[in-house]
């Protein structure tokens, strides 16, 4: 028998819901339940304010998550990656929306992955402020469940960082990431299915299934402190292309940057994924972030103070290259040392 939408059923799934969001953020002023929802800007703390907005979702990384029960790591990847590629623009992250598509809607599952989103929001002083949730019994496999988000952020004009003050002469630091993130898991997938047995094997002192499963990291809280300084040129998160495809998406059309891969510290999972997979070392560096979650650019000046700063938030930064004259692209020179 074909299955059908029980909208009773939905209907006590998401009422559900409200526990896990009303009253845990005074700027909501509406309910759970409500058309669409009501967030207080307070814009009397900014001359202009710019609002920053992105969508994002946790890609194939979301399979593998589900496959093994790990339902809230896969809700903090997907916000973590969000609110990343919000604060590299230097905004504070203020609303999430997220959305969950599925199969069948099963209340139990569906729970789980509001109140990790709800955690992982929170973790970074941002609300979950509803979202959708939606059963597509055509659409979905009954038993998959299709995540995805968006976010509001919101920045003061003049403390834009969107890599236009970068010049020659600036430096490049890395940021470390805690493995390959939110990226090159159609490979990462491939890889565990034509051996199963690289599940379990030793990857420092984790398992390979637990080092690719760790959570996307968040920078928001070691950076947040150093945005109102302006002492930052640019900030690029490192995903799906690497440095060379995403460095370059905040250059000035006159520089480039010159990367010293030989700098760069990979997590061991790297290693292991390039053993198993055999992939030629540009594949990886085009597949992944091999270690560089953010690459900030300042100036020479600001080196010592911004590490210093990071270091006390707990980011071991450290510098992988330096802008030079040129027309917009990464160079990478040397070789990652796996």
């Amino acid at each position: 028998m074909k299955y059908r939408v029980n909208i009773d059923e939905a209907n006590t799934t998401k009422a559900g819901f409200s526990a896990l969001l009303d009253d845990r953020n005074p700027r909501l002023l509406n309910r759970v339940g409500a058309f669409s929802s009501l967030f207080l800007l307070d814009v009397k703390r900014f001359q202009e304010p710019v609002l920053v907005l992105k969508t994002e979702e946790p890609g194939s990384k979301q399979v593998l998550a589900f496959a093994h029960d790990r339902i809230e790591s896969i809700c903090y990847d997907m916000i973590n990656h969000l609110i990343n590629d919000c604060i590299v623009m230097g905004a504070e992250p203020l609303a999430v929306q997220d959305l969950i598509v599925c199969g069948k809607l099963e209340k139990a599952i569906a729970t789980r992955i509001v109140a990790g989103v709800a955690a992982a929001c929170e973790a970074q002083g941002c609300g979950l402020t509803g979202g959708e949730t939606t059963e597509q019994p055509d659409i979905v496999p009954v038993g998959t469940y299709i995540l995805g988000s968006s976010i509001v952020g919101v920045v003061e004009r003049s403390q834009i960082i969107d890599g236009s003050k970068i010049v020659p002469g600036d430096v490049v630091l890395a940021l470390p990431a805690s493995g390959p993130h939110t990226n090159g898991y159609t490979l990462i997938r491939d890889l565990l299915k034509r051996d199963p047995s690289l599940s379990q094997q030793p990857v420092g002192s984790s398992s390979f299934l637990d080092a690719v499963l760790e959570p996307h990291r968040c920078y928001y809280q070691s950076l947040k402190g150093l945005f109102a300084d302006g002492v930052i040129s640019g900030l690029a998160h490192i995903t799906g292309g690497g440095i060379k495809e995403n460095l370059d998406r905040i250059l000035p059309k006159n520089v480039n940057a010159r990367i010293d891969l030989g700098c760069y510290r990979p997590n061991p999972v790297f290693t292991v994924i390039r053993q198993a997979s055999k992939l030629p070392d540009n594949d990886m560096l085009r597949t992944f972030n091999l270690g560089v979650g953010i690459a900030l650019v300042c100036p020479p000046a600001q080196v010592r103070p911004i590490v210093d700063h990071l270091k006390q938030h707990g980011e071991d930064a450290y510098a992988i290259g330096e802008i030079v004259p040129g027309n917009g692209v990464v160079e990478c020179h040397g070789t990652v040392a796996y």
